[in-house]
């Protein structure tokens, strides 16, 4: 169904190929995963497959896509459109009507269906992707996991025989991707259609493919083969694999049912320090200097105040951030920023009902619930974009929405869903030096920060040509320059692999154990249980839960990680945990 056949790609001005050699099949009815490290290309393998690259992206396509048949040099877009349909990574990009309905209609119309068969697919994808409460709603009140479920619904109804689908999961919550990812099996299994997807959450949707292409490095040839075979050499790959890979499993398993069904012997080995590990102490690394009843704060040592400051550009794989004593103890407020009794209601929504909530200093909270939950609303009302309707909202003592931007930018900074919003100069070394000038601090210090966090991207480069993981390690970047005491962060490992990802949770580890605050809105429920001291599960606007993340998350079908699933009833959240526990 889909052809490769050496296919390279180069944009302008592009001293190397993006991709280069990439040949292999896809054939009709099969669900293909697309896999690799951030930046290695897999976008531009996907638009080359919908004739996006390179009619609508420029650049240089050398060898040959094929697609039904048809060549996409000589095919554009829109006369692939009735065979390919395509969801990239940001729907917003994608849409182009007022209302859930209408989208879901749109692709059918420009393609002639009769209405009677319309308003059928429309009903069916309505119910297939949970949407029918939401027909009506003005796609601009949507949260982001809202969006990309719409997105999925709008490429659906015209049922084209190829699905083109670029990070499909990442905005969304477990339930609602386990649903989606059950659609399209749904979707391969009955119809025969034909799904390549990229995707980095691989803990979802791996053990769906049936069979996995992997991108290894930007430039060199992919790797082909059954999900176990490519697993067992990829260097990305999911918690239950590290696990499988950890205690010597072969062949490695792909699920936690498979895992729990070999994981006896691991148990066994574990037990002794399972039985010692202290309640409190089974997320990330304790946190000292206040009293339980206050919570926990820094690591600083008594009498010790840890000062981050950037390290140079060159050299090593260093800390971020460096530790510097002074002599003299410097006390930290009791609470960076909180709310209390905060209501928030948009278009006759209520999104936040009655929320109370304390941020403390050296504190890192997960916010977790589903899509549509209220958790982006928390955090926009935390920088001033949103006004409580009732209730109160404060931060470094002063209230967000009555706050100049100028000055809030001191005490907060927040890192959104969409990180392309905070980026407006033409290339990366101009964002660098503007987010330097903005918050007086020492030239090179954000592309310091940058390179630390995701190395090898040019200072020419355009940030709206970044990839999704490239555009958040620079968004980071920027608001990491101005050292805010509160850091706010809305799905922060969309678009990173998990080397990515380790280096983005090494990063605030270090700032969380220099006292910044750091409050983050995920889905990613192993990333929560690698960074997060808390846990706050919100549920239509309120707040259901709010503790350790040991205690949360191990109690929580949806939200428990893959370790946590494998080796219960022993309560190990992490990977890196197991691996200590072994020596």
């Amino acid at each position: 169904m889909i052809r490769f056949e050496k296919v390279s790609v180069t944009y302008d001005g592009a001293p190397e190929p993006t991709v280069r050699d990439v040949d292999f099949e896809v054939p009709e009815g099969e669900l293909v995963l697309l896999v690799g490290p951030s930046g290695v290309g897999k976008s531009t393998v996907l638009g080359a497959v919908s004739g996006l690259v390179p009619h609508f992206t420029g650049g240089t396509l050398g060898g040959r896509v094929t697609v039904a048949g048809r060549d996409t040099r000589v095919h554009k877009p829109r006369e692939l459109a009735d065979v390919v349909g395509t969801v990239g990574q940001d729907p917003l990009a994608h849409f182009v009507t007022d209302t859930v309905e209408d989208e879901l209609a749109y692709g059918m119309e420009s393609l002639g269906l009769a209405p009677e068969v319309m308003r059928r697919r429309v009903e069916e994808t309505l119910d297939l992707l949970g949407l029918a409460g939401l027909r009506d709603r003005p796609i601009a009140t949507l949260s982001g996991g809202q969006r990309q479920r719409v997105a999925i619904g709008s490429v659906l109804t015209p049922h084209p025989r190829v699905l083109v689908l670029d990070e499909p999961t990442s905005a969304l919550d477990p339930a609602a991707a386990e649903e989606v990812l059950a659609v399209l099996q749904r979707l391969v299994h009955d119809l025969g259609t034909t799904v390549l997807m990229a995707e980095h959450r691989l803990e979802r949707v791996v053990h769906y493919a049936d069979r996995v292409v992997l991108l290894p490095s930007p430039g060199a040839p992919p790797v082909t083969g059954t999900p176990s075979d490519v697993m067992s050499v990829s260097p990305v790959h999911p918690p239950v694999v590290a696990l499988g890979r950890l205690a010597g499993w072969n062949p490695l398993p792909l699920t936690v049912r498979d895992a729990r069904r070999r994981a006896g012997d691991l148990r066994e080995r574990l037990a002794p320090a399972a039985g010692g590990r202290a309640a409190g102490a089974r997320g990330v690394p304790p946190l000292v200097g206040r009293s339980r009843e206050q919570g926990r704060t820094g690591a600083a040592a008594p009498g010790e105040r840890l000062r981050a400051t950037p390290l140079p550009a060159t050299g090593g794989t260093g800390r971020l951030f460096k530790r510097r004593a002074k002599s003299a103890p410097e006390p930290r407020p009791a609470h960076i920023a909180g709310a209390h009794d905060l209501t928030v209601r948009r278009a006759h929504v209520t999104a936040l009902h009655h929320i109370t909530l304390t941020v403390s200093p050296g504190e890192t909270i997960a916010l977790m619930g589903r899509n549509g939950a209220g958790k982006s609303t928390l955090l926009n009302t935390f920088v001033g974009l949103l006004e409580p309707t009732t209730g109160t909202v404060t931060v470094g003592g002063r209230t967000p929405h009555r706050t100049r931007p100028r000055d809030l930018i001191r005490h907060v900074g927040l890192v959104p869903q969409e990180p392309r919003d905070l980026l407006y100069a033409d290339t990366v070394a101009t964002e660098c030096a503007a987010a330097d000038q903005d918050a007086g601090a020492p030239p090179g210090t954000c592309r310091t920060l940058l390179d630390r966090l995701l190395a090898g991207i040019a200072d020419g480069t355009h940030p709206r040509d970044l990839s999704e993981g490239q555009c958040l390690a620079l968004a980071l970047a920027v608001v990491l320059t101005a050292r805010p005491p509160l850091l706010l962060l809305d799905e922060p490992t969309r678009g990173l692999d998990y080397a990515a990802k380790a280096r983005l949770v090494t990063a605030l580890r270090e700032l969380a154990a220099d006292g910044h605050a750091i409050v983050l809105a995920t889905h990613d429920v192993e990333l929560a249980a690698e960074i997060a001291h808390r846990v706050v599960l919100l549920a239509e606007g309120e707040v259901i839960a709010d503790g350790p993340t040991a205690e949360i998350v191990v109690s929580s079908p949806s939200f428990a990680p893959q370790v946590t699933k494998i080796l219960a009833p022993q309560q190990w959240l992490t990977v890196s945990q197991v691996q200590e526990a072994l020596g």
